[in-house]
Order: structure tokens, then sequence, then C-alpha cells
């Protein structure tokens, strides 16, 4: 099996909203068939921990400057565009 793509997932205090997107991002992923691995994070966190990442998933701002794919999203809170952000997912991880 490869090395599982790891996802760093953020939000403001890493406890609740990052638990709830991690498994969401899991799950989808595995029925995609791409092994990964979830970090959570706060996001002030981000910026020292981006460096072993291959996605960041963020519910919050981000600086620009992290050298690593970012999606902001709220889609896995609200449901509205989870689909399409499922799909961004896998096309960053695919690569």
């Amino acid at each position: 099996m490869s090395k599982p793509k790891v996802v760093l997932v953020a939000c403001g205090t890493a406890i609740a909203t990052s638990t709830v997107v991690a498994h969401a991002i899991e799950e989808e992923m595995k029925k995609r068939g791409i092994n990964i691995t979830t970090r959570q994070c706060k996001a002030t966190e981000v910026p020292s921990l981006a460096a072993d990442a291959d996605l960041i998933v963020t519910t919050t701002p981000l600086p620009s400057n992290l050298g690593k794919p970012v999606i902001q999203t709220l889609a896995f809170l609200t449901g509205i565009g989870k689909e399409e952000v499922l799909r961004q997912i896998e096309e960053i991880l695919k690569q």
C-alpha cells in the first residue's frame, strides 16, 4: 500500500469542527480508494505544521503563503457544496 497522503485539518480551536471535517474527509477518501491520514490543528498552528502536509483543509482564513494547497470551506458543516469540495480534495490528493 502506498504511503498515506497527509491532510491537515484546521479550525479555530482544533476540537469539534476539525473533528467533524477530518472524519468526513477520511470516510469519503476511503470510499474513493485514497489512503490518507488526517491531522487536526488550530489555525494558528498551520504555518508550523504545513511542511508535512499534502493538503490543508480549513474552516477559517489562513495565510496565503503556506506552500501547500489550501481549501477553505464550511461545506462539511453546512452541507452546501460538500460534493464539490470532496471532488477538489480527491483531485489534489491524486496528484
